[in-house]
């Protein structure tokens, strides 16, 4: 019974926002991947699941780490949730601006498409997942923040108002937050391959450089605008990642 209301959204992009807006309209348990339907319209999805009573799981790695380390929690209690990044392909490039895609498309971390993996090169996609951030779990911007840490153990970090930090960490697989939102409270077995701390030897944290990322930076006032700044900046975003990748425009 649980399984037939049980919806997986793992589309790219603004055509995922209706089917997210069906399911939480049907009271289900919608596994939530695709980021655009937050960031186009994050308080409608958040308003019509408290009407219909829908339960919103995310799936993106961060965001399942933030839920996982808020569970037992009271969100009224949180003074800040940070959200990591790997830095993407382009993260020691010495002029990430001319960029060829086949560059652009080399992730060091995360197997993902196109588009994805632009927006990571740009950080655009971080400043995305802090706009869903906002709308997914009630907090201020101001609450929000974004670190570098190339080794993609640890995927969030929530730190309480008493000064304590939990964080998540676990092999960058994304395997793991998609078989977490389809089971949860449950912890299924996994058939992957187990976080070695001592092989990594060290977990590096750094701030997101704003001047190397404006990307992240128009992401995130676009968010703290609302209205409709937010869907301007999705739409040219598609738009831009398509010029990037037929050569008719450059990253910078």
């Amino acid at each position: 019974a649980r399984l037939s209301r049980l919806v997986v959204n793992g589309l790219v992009g603004a055509t995922g926002l209706r089917p997210t807006l069906a399911a939480v309209d049907g009271g289900a348990r919608l596994a939530l991947a695709n980021k655009e339907s937050m960031v186009l319209a994050g308080d409608l999805v958040m308003r019509r699941a408290r009407e219909s009573g829908a339960e919103i799981i995310p799936v993106d790695s961060e965001h399942s780490g933030v839920f996982q380390c808020l569970a037992g929690g009271d969100i009224d209690d949180v003074e800040r949730l940070t959200l990591t990044a790997s830095g993407g392909p382009l993260r020691l490039h010495p002029d990430w601006r001319r960029a060829t895609p086949a560059e652009v498309l080399a992730h060091p971390v995360w197997d993902m498409g196109p588009r994805i993996t632009t927006d990571s090169a740009t950080m655009l996609n971080k400043g995305l997942e802090v706009i869903e951030a906002h709308w997914l779990f009630g907090l201020d911007y101001d609450r929000i923040g974004v670190l570098i840490h190339p080794q993609a153990a640890v995927h969030a970090l929530v730190e309480w108002r008493d000064g304590s930090v939990i964080a998540q960490l676990s092999t960058p697989d994304m395997q793991l937050p998609s078989q977490g939102a389809l089971s949860w409270p449950e912890r299924l077995t996994a058939p992957l391959e187990r976080l070695q701390l001592g092989a990594i030897g060290q977990l590096e944290f750094a701030e997101a450089p704003l001047e190397r990322y404006p990307c992240l930076t128009i992401a995130l006032e676009a968010g703290r605008e609302g209205g409709l700044a937010p869907v301007v900046l999705n739409a040219a975003d598609e738009i831009a990642v398509e010029l990037f990748h037929s050569g008719r425009i450059q990253l910078g």
